[in-house]
């Protein structure tokens, strides 16, 4: 496992895209489209604190874009500067919050003191290119549809499959992962309603709110629904979390800075990144907040918004309960399971909720943000609200 020791950058600015169903509202648009629309907006709010110097590095997460370097394609996109250079990095659902880890890390280097930083992730599952194996003798090509996980012997699972496992081995009952979709639901609808999303979002394309949450989404409703991934399982497509597009990026500057400068912002107290079974990916929430913890020197009791990546509920419940937190305390505005997953840009908007929450709204001190990732490993980052 790696911890990453404080690092005094502080996020002092945070948007997202809304978040659009695959194949729905932001089907037309490419992952650049997504990642230079709100890299522009983050900017833009940069301007309105007094920070206009060209970004010293822009640092995007992606899983299934077109390859190449994409941050730097979506940075020129966005109209910033040719000298400002661009990283895109791959580490599958965890990859936006490795990008703002990475920028954070990058940000305090001492010949960067002053340095303003943009990072973030974007996915866009709609116009992800179709990928195929070469053919083998007189085999046609192969499509694919995902990079392998794991190696083929260690059996390679998909995350629906390998989360029924960790749902199965927990004793976490149908019921009990419908019942907490249908909680999702019902906090994102209530969010949207009251507004709570609207300062962090960014308008791209026709789409100006998240598709997905549904109103009504209730357990009775749920319990219609099969088994998505194998006779009698207990994952379905109503308590996993949808395949979407989105985009969301953040700023950085040190601590030193945002406090002369006197903003608002997020300091980032403790970082990690941990390996677990790959047979039970979704594990690895658990490892990585108990040392991004440590590394900040706080207990879970201490901190008061809490947002994981909800990919399915049951591996959720599974993480609350080796964790001893209590699930209502888990994403108290909906999660992942009613606003989608664009995997490359979960774990940063993550981070743009806890802006919102935390910064935006100021309900609280301390803040987490925890992603698990295929090929089981899992990311987690700990910050403090600086007013």
């Amino acid at each position: 496992m790696i911890t990453g020791m404080p690092t005094d950058a502080v996020i002092v600015a945070a948007r997202r895209t809304p978040i659009g169903t695959a194949g729905h509202g932001l089907a037309k648009l490419a992952a650049s489209d997504l990642a230079a629309a709100t890299l522009v907006a983050v900017t833009k709010d940069l301007a309105d604190l007094g920070l206009t110097e060209e970004p010293a590095e822009i640092v995007l997460g992606n899983c299934m874009g077109p390859g190449g370097n994409l941050a730097r394609v979506a940075a020129l996109q966005a109209g910033l500067p040719g000298s400002s250079p661009a990283i895109t990095v791959d580490h599958q659902c965890g990859s936006g919050l490795a990008a703002v880890d990475l920028a954070a890390a990058l940000a305090t280097r001492p010949a960067r003191q002053d340095a303003l930083m943009l990072a973030g992730g974007v996915e866009s599952a709609s116009t992800a290119p179709w990928r195929f194996w070469p053919p083998a003798g007189d085999a046609p090509p192969r499509r694919y549809e995902r990079a392998p996980f794991t190696p083929a012997e260690l059996g390679d699972p998909e995350m629906g499959e390998a989360a029924g496992r960790v749902a199965q081995e927990a004793g976490i009952s149908r019921e009990q992962q419908d019942e907490y979709a249908a909680r999702s639901h019902t906090r994102a609808v209530a969010a949207m309603q009251s507004g709570a999303f609207d300062a962090e979002l960014v308008p791209v394309g026709n789409l100006i709110a998240d598709e997905r949450p549904r109103p009504g989404f209730t357990i009775d409703r749920l319990a219609r629904l099969k088994p998505a991934f194998r006779p009698g399982g207990t994952v379905t497509a109503g308590n996993s979390c949808g395949i979407s597009d989105g985009a969301a990026v953040v700023a950085l500057i040190t601590g030193q800075r945002r406090q002369q400068l006197g903003l608002p912002g997020l300091r980032i107290l403790g970082t990690a990144t941990v390996g677990v079974d790959p047979q039970r990916p979704g594990l690895g929430i658990v490892p990585a907040v108990e040392q991004a913890l440590a590394v900040a020197n706080l207990r879970l009791s201490e901190i008061g918004v809490v947002e994981f990546n909800e990919a399915f509920a049951g591996q959720i419940l599974a993480c609350a309960a080796q964790l001893g937190l209590d699930p209502e305390r888990i994403c108290r505005e909906g999660g992942a399971l009613a606003l989608g997953h664009p995997w490359g840009a979960s774990g940063a908007v993550l981070l743009v909720r806890l802006f919102s929450q935390l910064v935006r709204a100021g309900t609280g001190r301390y803040g987490l943000a925890a992603i698990a990732v295929g090929g089981g490993q899992g990311v987690a980052m700990v910050v403090e609200a600086c007013r």
